[in-house]
């Protein structure tokens, strides 16, 4: 099963619900605009303070990064998307359009 919430303020009181069983985690991005990017911290966030795997572990989350076709209006940069998977405990991150 799959949720999307879209990075919706209106769901963040709600994530716990989504969250809830969960096995993985994709949080998306849009590579044309810095603050979905700078948002994405506070959905990891989120999802680490509500939800662990049956262990007791952290959710397994992968960044994505959106609209990578769009090369002249690229508003963050590899290095930075690197940095910040590092620093949140991403697994890692792929680019997609």
């Amino acid at each position: 099963q799959l949720w999307d919430i879209a990075g919706q303020e209106r769901f963040t009181s709600m994530t716990r619900v989504y969250y809830k069983d969960a096995h993985a985690c994709l949080v998306m991005f849009d590579l044309t605009q810095k603050n979905t990017f700078q948002n994405s911290i506070k959905w990891k966030k989120d999802l680490d303070q509500k939800c662990n795997l049956v262990d007791g572990s952290p959710v397994p989350c992968l960044l994505l990064a959106n609209k990578c076709d769009i090369v002249n209006n690229r508003e963050v940069t590899q290095d930075e998307i690197e940095e910040l998977c590092r620093e949140h405990d991403f697994l890692g991150w792929s680019e997609t359009s």
